[in-house]
C-alpha cells in the first residue's frame, strides 16, 4: 500500500508542476510511514513539509493543493492534514478486506517483489576447516540464510556461496600431524578441536615439526599428489562436521554451496598481473599493495590493500579479490551479500574499492557488507566456556534442545517421548535462532537461555504457540486451514488493526530483502501475533452467530496462521501444529 501512496503523491506532484505550483527538477524521495495512532489514519507523509519552500508556500496551503491534485482511488477513505502539513491516509476497509482475500486465496499470500527479480549471491557461515564450528559462526549462517530464504521466496534468484577457510599455512602444520599419525584420520578427527590442538603443540613444542609443516604448505601449494590426498581427506571429515550444523540447524546449505579459498588458488597471481597492469600495485617493504586515496590512517597516511606478501604468499584480500571477479563474470551476479563479522567493515570497504578500481566487477554490481555484532556471554564478553575455552555450536545445540525438552515435558507430561523430542527440538533450534535474528544485525547481544526459551515476549517459544493457537480454531472446527475462504468485513476495531498489519507483510519482506535484517520480519510477526490474540479475544470466532460474521473471522484467522507460519519458515524455524 506504501508504494501504492507514493504513486498517487507522485501524480499529484506532477501535476501541481505542470499547473506552475511546484518548479521543474524537483525530484523529492517520498517518505511514506505507517502511523502509530491510527486516529491519525494508516499512513503519513510529510512531502509538503519537504516541498513548501521551493513551492513558496506554508505546508498547510501546499498539503490542501496535494490532496486536491490526488487522484481518486478505492482504496483510500480520505486524506487529511495533521499538524503542520502531514498528510494522513486512511484506508478504505473494504477495500483492504478484498485484498485480504486475494492473499488468502493464493498459495504465496499475495507477496511479490516491487522490482525486477535479480541474481543475488549470498556468501555465509564461512567456517574455518582447521576447526569445528564455534559459536562464533552462528550469526553468519542464520543471518545469512534467513536473508536468502527471503530473496527466493520473493523472486530473485540466490547462489549461496560457503566460502570455507580450506587453504593457508596452518593446513601444513596439520598435515603433518596427520603424517605423522596416520590412525588419527579414523579416531583423534572426530575431534577436530582436539586434533587442532595437539597438532599445534607438536608445532609450538617440536622445530622439526614446525619446519616439516612449513615444508609440506609448499609441497600442498605446488600440487603434491600426497598432500592433496591428506589433505582433502581432512577437508571430507571437516566438511561433514559442518554439514552435521547445519541440518541441526535446519540451514539450507550443502556441498554443492561450498567453494573454498582453495578453488581461487590457481587465480591469484592473475589478480595481482592484473593490479599490476591496470597500475595499481605500490611495492611496499617487498609487498605488492594497493593503496586508494580514499583511506587513511588516523595520521593521514593510506591504507595498503596487501595482495602478495614479501615472500610470494597471498593474503585473504587477494582471495577475496578473486571471488568477487568469479561472482561477477562467472555468477553473473547482480548484488552480492557478505555475511561477515562487523569488525571486518573496513577491510570490505577497501577490497570493494580495489576491486572497482582494477575493473574486477562489472560497474553496476552490487558489494554489500552485512555486517553483523557478536554474541557475548552474560558477562557482555564473547561467548566462551567456563574455562575461557571457545563454545562447540554443536554442544550449544544440544543444551538448548535438553532445556527445551524439559521445559516441553513439564507443560504436556502426557505426551509420548518421541513427540516430546519432536518438539523439543522445534523449541530448542527454534529458540537459539530467533534470539540472534530477533535482534539488529549489527548489534552485540548477551545469549540467556532463560529469556529465549521464554513463553513470554518476543521469542520462538511465543510464536511457536501463537500459531498452534490458530492451528488449534481449525482443529476444533474439522477444517484445513490452507482451504479456508471466505467473504472478510472489517468492522470492530480488533478486525480492522488485524487486516492492516496482515496487509503489509508483503512489505516487511521487501525491507528484509533489501536492508539484510531479518529482525524486520521478526519484530512484524510478534506485533502479528499480539493483534490477533487482541482479536481473538474481542471478536468470537467459533462462537460467532451470525454465519457470515462467522466465515469472515474463520478468514482472517486462517490468513493470520498462513502468515505466521510463512514468516516462521523464512526465519528459519519450523512450526508446530501442537505444542
Amino acid at each position: 500500500m506504501k508504494d501504492t501512496i507514493r504513486q498517487f503523491i507522485q501524480h499529484a506532484l506532477t501535476r501541481l508542476t505542470e499547473q506552475g505550483v511546484l518548479p521543474e527538477g524537483l525530484t523529492p524521495a517520498i517518505q511514506v510511514e505507517n502511523t502509530k495512532d491510527k486516529t491519525h489514519g494508516d499512513f503519513a507523509s510529510n512531502i509538503a513539509m519537504m516541498l513548501a519552500k521551493p513551492a513558496g508556500l506554508k505546508p498547510r496551503e501546499l498539503a490542501e493543493k496535494l490532496i486536491a491534485a490526488l487522484p481518486a482511488d478505492d482504496s483510500i477513505a480520505k486524506v487529511e492534514i495533521a499538524g503542520p502539513g502531514f498528510l494522513n491516509f486512511f484506508q478504505n476497509s473494504a477495500a483492504l478486506a478484498r485484498r485480504l482475500e486475494n492473499a488468502l486465496a493464493d498459495p504465496r499470500l499475495a507477496i511479490t517483489r516491487s522490482g525486477q527479480a535479480a541474481r543475488v549471491v549470498v556468501d555465509l557461515s564461512s567456517p574455518n576447516l582447521a576447526k569445528e564450528m564455534h559459536v562464533g559462526h552462528l550469526r553468519s549462517t542464520i543471518i545469512g540464510d534467513a536473508v536468502a530464504r527471503v530473496l527466493s521466496f520473493l523472486g530473485d534468484t540466490v547462489i549461496r556461496q560457503n566460502h570455507v577457510g580450506d587453504w593457508g599455512t596452518q593446513f601444513g602444520m596439520l598435515l603433518a600431524y596427520l603424517e605423522e599419525n596416520p590412525a588419527a584420520a579414523e579416531s583423534e578427527l572426530a575431534d577436530l578441536e582436539q586434533f587442532y590442538r595437539a597438532a599445534k603443540k607438536r608445532f609450538d613444542d617440536d622445530a622439526a615439526f614446525a619446519e616439516r609443516a612449513r615444508a609440506l604448505v609448499v609441497k600442498l601449494q605446488a600440487g603434491d599428489a600426497q598432500c592433496l590426498h591428506l589433505w582433502r581427506r581432512f577437508n571430507d571429515v571437516s566438511l561433514s562436521h559442518c554439514q552435521e550444523v547445519y541440518d541441526r540447524l535446519g540451514v539450507a546449505l550443502g556441498a554443492a554451496d561450498v567453494r573454498g579459498e582453495s578453488a581461487y588458488n590457481d587465480d591469484l597471481p592473475t589478480i595481482v598481473a592484473t593490479l599490476r597492469d591496470q597500475g595499481l600495485l605500490v611495492e611496499s617493504d617487498g609487498a605488492q599493495c594497493v593503496f586508494l586515496d580514499e583511506f587513511k590512517n588516523a595520521e593521514g597516511n593510506p591504507l595498503p590493500v596487501i595482495v602478495q606478501k614479501a615472500g610470494g604468499g597471498y593474503l585473504y584480500a587477494t582471495t577475496d579479490l578473486a571471488a568477487m571477479r568469479y561472482r561477477s563474470q562467472e555468477l553473473a551476479a547482480d548484488r552480492v551479500l557478505y555475511f561477515v563479522d562487523q569488525r571486518q567493515a573496513l577491510h570490505f570497504q577497501m577490497v570493494f574499492a580495489v576491486a572497482r578500481a582494477a575493473g574486477l566487477v562489472r560497474p553496476e554490481i552490487a558489494l554489500e557488507h552485512m555486517g553483523f555484532g557478536t554474541m557475548n556471554g552474560p558477562d557482555g564478553r564473547p561467548f566462551k566456556t567456563r574455562d575461557g575455552g571457545t563454545v562447540k555450536l554443536i554442544d550449544l545445540l544440544d543444551e538448548a534442545e535438553q532445556r527445551a525438552f524439559a521445559l516441553v515435558q513439564s507443560k504436556n507430561p502426557e505426551l509420548s517421548e518421541g513427540e516430546l523430542r519432536r518438539i523439543a527440538r522445534a523449541v530448542g533450534i527454534g529458540a537459539v535462532k530467533y534470539a540472534d535474528l530477533s535482534k539488529h544485525r549489527t548489534s552485540d547481544y548477551c545469549f540467556n537461555f532463560e529469556q529465549m526459551l521464554s513463553f513470554e515476549g518476543n521469542t520462538a517459544p511465543y510464536l511457536l504457540y501463537a500459531y498452534t493457537r490458530v492451528a488449534s480454531i481449525f482443529r476444533k472446527e474439522g477444517t484445513d486451514m490452507a482451504a479456508a475462504r471466505g467473504t472478510i468485513v472489517l468492522e470492530a476495531d480488533q478486525e480492522q488493526a488485524l487486516g492492516a498489519k496482515l496487509a503489509q507483510f508483503g512489505e516487511v519482506l521487501g525491507s528484509v530483502a533489501d536492508k539484510g535484517l531479518p529482525h524486520l520480519l521478526c519484530a512484524y510477526l510478534y506485533d502479528l501475533a499480539g493483534l490477533f490474540s487482541s482479536f481473538y479475544e474481542n471478536c468470537p470466532v467459533l462462537t460467532a452467530e451470525d454465519p457470515a460474521v462467522r466465515a469472515s473471522r474463520l478468514a482472517l484467522a486462517a490468513l493470520t496462521g498462513r502468515t505466521l507460519r510463512q514468516g516462521l519458515e523464512l526465519l528459519g524455524l519450523e512450526p508446530l501444529e501442537r505444542m
